[in-house]
């Protein structure tokens, strides 16, 4: 269970990580197959449904050609 504290920090992200993928022009799949996850991890990252790890949050920017940090920088 996520705390209250932590929900509203997720969802900030996930919102950020939607413009992103969206920017590049990537669709949900996309992102999935580029990062060798699962699609419905993006989903449940964007809607700020889980606390993902940081492997994936670099996974991410590696496939958005971005730095780690630039996916926290909201």
């Amino acid at each position: 269970m996520i705390n209250n504290k932590n929900k509203s920090y997720l969802i900030a992200l996930g919102k950020h990580l939607r413009k992103l993928r969206e920017e590049e022009k990537l669709s949900q799949e996309d992102l999935a197959n580029d990062c060798d996850i699962p699609i419905n991890q993006i989903g449940r990252i964007e809607r700020g449904e889980i606390n993902t790890t940081v492997s994936t949050l670099y996974l991410i920017a590696k496939a958005l050609h971005l730095k780690p940090k630039d996916l926290l920088d909201f």
